[in-house]
């Protein structure tokens, strides 16, 4: 891979870091914010969701500016929101107003959840397709392990107003990113399907992928001329595109009910639930956040030399085996010392490993360039969905039954993805997306799914 690919990847990720962080770093200021406003736990849970419901919007019509005015400019406002809400959500005087800047936050997080991983598949060359796209979900764990640290080491400072400053800090991030995106080019694709601007096209294509580049501006040009209908919705719904959207769908549905993000946004929550102390249980998300850095790195390593299935199995075997263990051990009173931290951790290996590494780059590859924006919020919507309600919920359900029954029902979906990941899912390593985006076409429902 050449630097300029390298870098322009790495800086269009850098939305993923502000994902993670945005998402993880409300662990550290929920408690405060439920004591301080005195909210009770149907307003809490709210509160604490809220973002998510703003990101199920910015994922179902992220694609929309992403389409109508180019990948860089939607980029661009992506920063500026987690800017505006870092600014508004650490200085909110109430709850109400609190809501109002996290759900621009949310919207921030959707839409990068869709455009980012797009524009990265549509500027990198098949054979290191995987491993860039992967680049975002890398800068996501980044970002979750920063915020975690960020709040072990703000706890406490400034008294009870330390919230604030957790919160807060995700404006320089989001600074930095604001700045950087400028000095990316706008994605190739889009150029040549949008604006017909094949010449400019071509000059980023020389730089990003240029053994490809021919080969790519011809698949496309064929591909314009013989499709009467872009990027409508009424195509995307088609039966023609029903088997990406069922992959679409199906693996952003068992990303979120493994219950990734209800550990995430409640980590220390869990852990003082296993009788560890508040102090020793943000300590131990840091180490959620570390186990999930170099576990994601590991998938990275691995995303472009076995496969997108092979990881996924890995995950969904870890995933039944941690979570299953997790709910024994609160079940039979033995949660107690290291034992559920220990299991959360292979917990958090798991997902990292197969379906963190996994998910927006399947996604991204799976639908073809006149509908991929569609398809992108349609897969990210599903995962944002469920991960609001879930997030809503599962203050309300642990208060109620305990964490045993949660984790046990997180642990029997699991068994689900793996016979789906088994019986259902295709493989699209290193297969170029014209040539991949042909053989999905061909497959009138997923049993009949090609190999590839």
């Amino acid at each position: 891979m050449n630097r300029k690919l390298l870098l322009w990847s790495i800086v269009v990720a850098l939305g993923g870091f502000l994902f993670g962080f945005d998402t993880a770093v409300i662990s550290g200021a929920e408690q405060d914010i439920k004591r301080i406003w005195q909210l009770s736990d149907v307003l809490h849970g709210i509160a604490i969701a809220i973002a998510l419901y703003g990101t199920v919007i910015g994922a179902l019509f992220g694609g929309i500016p992403a389409t109508k005015f180019g990948r860089k400019k939607t980029l661009l406002w992506i920063g500026i929101f987690y800017l505006i809400s870092a600014f508004g959500s650490a200085l909110a005087p109430g709850v109400y107003i609190f809501m109002v800047f996290r759900v621009l936050g949310g919207l921030a997080i959707g839409a990068s959840s869709v455009v980012a991983p797009m524009y990265i598949t549509e500027i990198a060359p098949a054979k290191n397709r995987g491993k860039l796209v992967a680049t975002f979900q890398f800068n996501i764990v980044f970002g979750i392990l920063v915020a975690y640290l960020s709040n072990y080491l703000l706890q406490g400072v400034g008294g009870d107003e330390s919230w604030r400053l957790m919160l807060g800090v995700v404006a320089i991030p989001a600074l930095i990113y604001c700045i950087l995106v400028f000095f990316v080019p706008e994605s190739p694709r889009w150029l040549m399907v949008h604006r017909g601007d094949y010449d400019t096209a071509r000059k980023t294509l020389e730089i990003s992928d240029p053994e490809g580049v021919d080969e790519a501006i011809l698949a496309l040009h064929k591909q314009i001329e013989e499709e009467q209908q872009k990027e409508s919705l009424s195509a995307f719904l088609s039966k023609r595109f029903s088997v990406p959207i069922f992959l679409a769908i199906l693996i952003a549905f068992f990303n979120q009910l493994s219950g990734i993000n209800a550990v995430i946004y409640f980590a220390p929550r869990v852990f003082e639930l296993a009788g560890i102390g508040k102090q020793a249980a943000f300590l131990q998300s840091a180490g959620i956040g570390l186990v999930n850095l170099v576990f994601t790195m590991a998938g990275l390593y691995l995303i472009d030399r076995i496969g997108r299935k092979k990881l996924m199995l890995i995950g969904s075997v870890g995933y039944i085996i941690s979570l299953a263990s997790v709910a024994y051990a609160f079940y039979s009173g033995h949660a107690g010392g290291m034992v559920v931290p220990l299991l959360l951790f292979v917990f958090i290996a798991s997902h990292a490993i197969g379906q963190g590494a996994v998910i927006w780059v399947f996604i991204s590859e799976i639908f073809p360039n006149s509908v991929r924006a569609y398809g992108q919020s349609l897969g990210c919507t599903t995962h944002w969905v469920l991960a609001s309600i879930i997030t809503t919920i599962f203050p309300i359900m642990a208060a109620r039954f305990g964490a045993a029954p949660i984790f046990l029902f997180f642990a029997l979906m699991m068994v689900l993805q793996l016979l789906w990941v088994i019986f259902k899912m295709p493989e699209t390593k290193g297969v170029p997306l014209e040539e991949l985006e042909a053989k999905l076409m061909k497959a009138k429902n997923p049993s009949h799914m090609p190999a590839v």
